[in-house]
């Protein structure tokens, strides 16, 4: 069986951009490489996971977010490190444009893109995970049952803070502030569960 590392993207392993398509304003967060090689390293399959709502709106074109995933493995690949698969939603139940404007079950906080990457991996539960940087994330995460590591990058960290200041349970298994850290955290979890 394979342990999978569902990773989102936007505010994980790149810097938040508004409706992000273009190469040219994609930028890896510190320590992105390291933490997909460690992992990798520790016998992880390296799957990303995001809802890009601009194919919905007519932003930009699932073949742009196709090339800008290579071009993303194509940075991580120079430094050691790559992700074994990429699973997109391009729709939106509101303001999508023609077929993509529907209500789908590939949309986090839903567990399609999961189901599909059980179409290329026997993915392990018990020795999965999902990291994100925000609560549909971790939701997602929680709907398919794996455990799911707020992270603090993006919008983490204000999320956890918010959370904190509201005095509610977390919502998250783990929080972590960087990729790193989680990936540390991970293989020493995991070291302790064998």
């Amino acid at each position: 069986m394979d342990k999978v590392i569902f990773l989102d993207r936007d505010g994980t392993l790149n810097e938040e951009v508004h409706y992000l398509y273009r190469q040219e304003d994609l930028r890896l967060l510190s320590g992105v490489p390291e933490a997909v090689r460690l992992l990798r390293e520790a016998g992880f399959k390296i799957v990303v996971i995001t809802n890009q709502a601009g194919v919905a709106r007519g932003y930009y074109t699932c073949e742009d977010v196709e090339n800008l995933h290579r071009y993303m493995n194509n940075l991580l690949e120079k430094e050691g490190a790559r992700i074994d698969a990429f699973y997109y939603c391009p729709h939106h139940p509101e303001y999508g444009v023609g077929i993509y404007r529907q209500v789908c079950r590939c949309r986090k906080p839903d567990i399609g893109m999961f189901e599909k990457a059980e179409e290329n991996f026997e993915v392990d539960k018990a020795h999965s995970y999902m990291i994100g940087d925000k609560r549909l994330d971790i939701q997602a995460g929680k709907n398919y049952g794996v455990f799911s590591i707020l992270v603090g990058t993006g919008y983490g960290a204000g999320l956890k803070e918010e959370s904190d200041e509201k005095g509610e349970e977390p919502f998250y298994d783990f929080y972590a502030k960087t990729l790193v850290d989680a990936a540390e955290y991970i293989i020493a979890r995991e070291r302790r569960q064998i």
